[in-house]
């Protein structure tokens, strides 16, 4: 069977283009605010996404148009080292349960699948996507077509109110703000700190720096870093997402530091310069069973769970494991 027989009589589906950007978005909007009720998907991120080097519009992306023209389907699809795919999609809330969300979803799976020769030839080769746990109808979809839930993630957030505590540093530490000159070193600082984050699979520098350093609202004012002499021993890439509040996009300190308290202040030192600023709210991501502990760190810096996303896979290929699944203390 050709997979658009999968769609509704007089529905159409195409590939992508920088044309359909802001469609696309409100779109993605329209799901989430069905979901969780309100948008958490910025212009921007879309337009970073879709300007990867490594992503074709033609092989890699589709839109689901109804008869009518509206914007009811979208999927993006890509992958790291070719072992890890990963898809975005969404179907319009009015239009679920008609089979489009199937047909992106096998979409998917054969772009995937294209991958495995490209991989080394003994790894693991797995499809994967991020679920809210409040959208059941996208759980039952995923569980139907043998995708397993394997790891929960949570998002934790703050509320600020100008009593954090004052930021302490162990002895001999400083911080500093992200100048020219430093990217490598930050870069070579999150690797070594994230290789203990499950399902971590290394990326390379231009890829790092497309979505740090080059991002439109990049603020090196808001980049924290942790310096022992001119080591990096610890880091914070915030961002200031102006209506979806102040994130800490990245918070990671390399194993030589750890257990000094330098975590809980640069998430002290952040959570005083955003309520400097005038930000009321703060959020971050993280993996809910982490290696590391994390949640104890976001736990004590008095930060809560405020959604619950569920990652789901499903194997295409056996064979060894590339990314990180344990850590040895």
């Amino acid at each position: 069977m050709m997979l658009n027989e999968l769609l509704p009589r007089g529905f159409t589906t195409r590939p992508s283009s920088m044309e359909d950007l802001e469609a696309v978005a409100r779109l993605i909007n329209t799901c989430e605010i069905a979901v969780e009720g309100k948008a958490e998907t910025s212009l921007d991120e879309v337009r970073m996404a879709w300007q990867a080097p490594d992503l074709h519009f033609e092989t890699d992306t589709r839109v689901v148009l109804s008869p009518d023209g509206e914007y009811v389907g979208t999927l993006d699809v890509g992958q790291r080292q070719y072992v890890k795919a990963y898809m975005y999609g969404f179907v319009h809330p009015d239009y679920q349960g008609r089979g489009i969300g199937t047909y992106l979803l096998h979409v998917a799976e054969e772009r995937s699948r294209q991958y495995i020769p490209l991989a080394a030839p003994d790894a693991r080769v797995s499809l994967g996507t991020g679920v809210s746990s409040n959208d059941q109808a996208t759980r039952s979809l995923l569980e139907n077509n043998g995708f397993q839930p394997v790891r929960h993630f949570w998002r934790m957030g703050i509320d600020l109110d100008g009593t954090t505590p004052a930021t302490q540093w162990a002895e001999g530490l400083t911080l500093q703000m992200m100048a020219p000159g430093m990217e490598r070193a930050l870069f070579e600082a999150d690797e070594e700190a994230f290789k203990d984050h499950w399902g971590h699979i290394s990326s390379p520098f231009e890829e790092w720096e497309r979505w740090t350093v080059k991002r439109e609202n990049f603020d090196p004012s808001l980049y924290f870093l942790a310096m022992d002499g001119d080591q990096i021993a610890g880091f914070a890439i915030c961002h200031d997402e102006k209506e979806m509040g102040g994130w800490v996009h990245v918070l990671g300190v390399r194993r030589a530091w750890r257990r000094k308290g330098i975590g809980l202040a640069l998430l002290h030192h952040a959570f005083a310069e955003f309520y400097r600023r005038g930000v009321q709210s703060v959020y971050l991501g993280v993996d809910a069973q982490s290696l590391t502990g994390a949640t104890r760190l976001y736990e004590r810096a008095g930060m809560h769970i405020v959604k619950d996303n569920i990652r789901y896979e499903k194997e295409l290929r056996a064979g060894r494991e590339l990314s990180t699944q344990s850590v040895e203390v």
